[in-house]
């Protein structure tokens, strides 16, 4: 895959305020996720995958839960996911930046 730059990818809509654009390896995925629709009332849906993740804040302020425990994030805050461990974000600040790590790739984010 080589360089992807954010000026010159293909955006993946989310939905109305979401979107995401990824680089990958055979093994490795890196997904840059923003939000642009907070201050959400409530967490998003929990959702697992088998994926090990770690994700990195790039921007803005959220609520991580995971395992029945809420843990508030800010810019800078890395948070890792072992996989099969539902987890959900709440954003508490108009504009989220994730940085998210995949082992292995998440092929479904391959498909258009």
């Amino acid at each position: 895959m080589g360089i992807v730059k954010a000026s010159e990818t293909a955006v993946t809509p989310l939905g109305p305020a979401r979107s995401r654009y990824l680089a990958h390896t055979e093994r490795l995925m890196v997904v840059v996720v923003d939000f642009h629709d907070g201050p959400a009332i409530a967490p998003d849906p929990p959702h697992a995958h088998p994926h090990e993740q770690v994700t990195y804040v790039a921007e803005g302020e959220l609520i991580l839960v995971m395992g029945g425990e809420k843990t508030r994030l800010c810019a800078g805050d890395l948070f890792t996911v072992p996989p099969d461990v539902p987890h959900a974000v709440q954003t508490l600040s108009p504009h989220v930046r994730l940085i998210d790590s995949f082992n292995p790739i998440r092929e479904e984010f391959l498909k258009p």
